[in-house]
């Protein structure tokens, strides 16, 4: 008799990073070894959050942002929030009093918005700190569903808008908010926007493009107050010099795209070691707790977060790989205790890895080069999940690697540019060891496609750098209205690494049934009508041979047959 238990899995967060790991474990798990417990504390289903900005935009609508669901499986409470984390015990507690037993624990509470502590975004609380449930009406941070569902309301009661912060975000929320029609102002305390991705020269570039999108850019001053009158915002005072009041930009709509800050309270209060995030090692484990585990915003490893997707579901991959390898170990433990098993070989071996047995999805193939990154006290290659891409229309802004203002250069990296902010270009590439390991693309969205895919591929570089500027250094996406044309191994989707090869290999015919194989789509969005032309040639390639099959006879092959006819 075979008296497996299974092992259970309780996952705090059903955000891009939690549900990714529902998804990785599940891909894993065929012959259902796992039991697995969401608790997500909003009441949707996960939806992805790079594309909130595309709401704000007009661009995507809401119903579009859904990822893809785990299957049936996975036990996911929605609107459940995680109260205390009994460790002893190995309980979770919910805040509707109900208990969730766990042998391993996998933190993914994500963050919050940073609010900044300035007067006039109190609110109802008075002298408390500020958070986003707190701020007066008019004020929005820009995290969640809900606030952008709120700030596309805002845009209809109001002709102006201000938004605080100038990063990735930031920029894509005053773009977005410019092409509903609003005046929009761009504050950021920095010199040049971006200036995480770009120095300063390649953030002026990308100040003249906004400017030109009807843009006012202020930068190196901040908000000193929000304006409050009855309730609601109208405005926000700027820095000034000393005793000298600063610049009132007069607005009903203020977007806080300020930052996060990671959630990691729970953990602290179950005892484990907290400092910006929830520490843990490369393996993704508490160092307090073996059992506990934290991966994309709130968390905090050894080679530090920069509070990417790319890197969230990365440590989604490692991590379902090093469960359902635990998983495993125990199950061919207890079957080696039993004086004579009394269960078939696949019984025993009943969780199978992305290389072995059955044929696994598309999707876990196409992880697995990346999953299975050794991850080891020197480190975890982190290449391909730090690559930056702005969405903002034609402002095409990418970087990646050695990148952004103020960095030391180190030995052996040599660094050339094109400065040509006339033409609205900037591309600037550094290689070490001959290959290309960071670069900045302002302006040229091809350039910044073909370094994506020498960065994450590692392709040999000239032996002159320069060449890297304008020309094409790797396949990249045809057209999709041409996809006969493309090479297969042309990358499509960028975010996860999918070719139009791994496309029409995954048996899907519908782009659901593609993001379902391969993940395409699901991350920025950007190769969405790529993959729609794909899905389409694909779709009609295949009528067509069905046709010719049907209308054209099996033809004779011997001499009997022929002489038969």
């Amino acid at each position: 008799m075979n008296l497996r238990v299974p092992v259970k899995i309780v996952v705090v967060g059903n955000g891009m990073v939690g549900s990714r790991l529902v998804d990785e474990l599940l891909r894993r798990d065929p012959d259902n070894a796992l039991d697995i417990t969401v608790l997500g504390a909003e009441p949707y289903e996960p939806y992805n959050r790079v594309l909130l900005s595309d709401v704000v935009a007009g661009r995507t609508d809401v119903a579009a942002i859904g990822m893809p669901l785990p299957d049936a499986r996975a036990r996911v409470l929605r609107g459940v929030v995680a109260r205390r984390v009994d460790r002893d015990a190995r309980v979770v507690v919910a805040g509707d009093g109900s208990h969730h037993p766990y042998d391993h624990l996998v933190l993914a509470t994500g963050s919050e918005a940073r609010v900044p502590d300035i007067p006039g975004l109190r609110g109802r609380l008075g002298d408390a700190v500020p958070t986003s449930s707190t701020l007066p009406a008019g004020v929005h941070a820009l995290r969640t569903l809900d606030d952008a569902r709120e700030i596309v309301a805002a845009t209809v009661n109001t002709p102006r808008a201000v938004v605080v912060g100038g990063g990735v975000l930031g920029v894509e929320a005053a773009h977005g908010l410019a092409g509903r029609g609003l005046r929009v102002t761009l504050v950021h305390g920095a010199g040049s926007p971006m200036e995480r991705q770009l120095d300063g020269e390649a953030g002026a570039v990308l100040r003249t493009g906004l400017e030109a999108e009807g843009i006012a850019v202020r930068t190196g001053v901040r908000p000193s107050e929000v304006l409050v009158a009855g309730g609601r915002a109208v405005g926000v005072r700027l820095d000034g010099a000393v005793d000298v009041p600063g610049e009132v930009v007069a607005s009903g709509l203020v977007v806080l795209a300020c930052g996060t800050v990671p959630e990691t309270e729970l953990a602290a209060e179950a005892g484990l070691t907290v400092a910006r995030g929830v520490v843990v090692g490369h393996d993704l484990a508490s160092p307090d707790d073996p059992r506990v585990f934290a991966v994309g915003d709130c968390a905090q490893p050894p080679e530090g977060s920069r509070g990417l997707v790319a890197e969230g579901w990365d440590q989604a991959r490692r991590l379902a790989e090093h469960l359902v390898a635990v998983a495993e170990r125990g199950i061919r433990e207890s079957a080696l205790a039993e004086p004579r098993p009394a269960v078939a070989p696949r019984q025993i071996e009943h969780l199978r890895l992305p290389q072995r047995g059955n044929r696994p999805s598309m999707a876990v193939r196409l992880g697995t080069p990346l999953a299975t990154r050794a991850a080891t006290d020197h480190g975890v290659e982190t290449r391909g999940t730090d690559v930056v891409k702005l969405k903002a229309g034609k402002l095409s802004v990418v970087s990646m690697g050695v990148c952004g203002d103020g960095r030391t250069p180190r030995p052996g990296e040599r660094a050339v540019r094109l400065s040509d902010p006339g033409a609205g270009r900037f591309v600037e590439v550094v290689v070490a060891d001959g290959v290309l390991v960071g670069a900045t693309c302002v302006g040229d969205a091809r350039v910044g496609a073909d370094l994506t895919a020498a960065y994450t591929r590692r392709s040999p570089v000239p032996v002159d750098p320069a060449f890297l500027l304008l020309t094409p250094v790797a396949p990249a996406a045809a057209p999709a209205s041409s996809p006969e044309h493309m090479p297969d191994d042309a990358v499509v989707c960028r975010c996860n690494g999918v070719t139009k090869g791994d496309i029409t290999a995954c048996g899907a015919t519908t782009l659901e049934g593609v993001a379902r194989e391969t993940r395409a789509t699901t991350g920025c969005g950007g190769c969405k009508d790529a993959v729609c032309g794909l899905v389409e040639w694909i779709s009609r390639t295949t009528s067509v041979a069905g046709e010719r099959d049907v209308a054209t006879p099996q033809l004779p092959t011997h001499r009997a047959e022929i002489a038969a006819s």
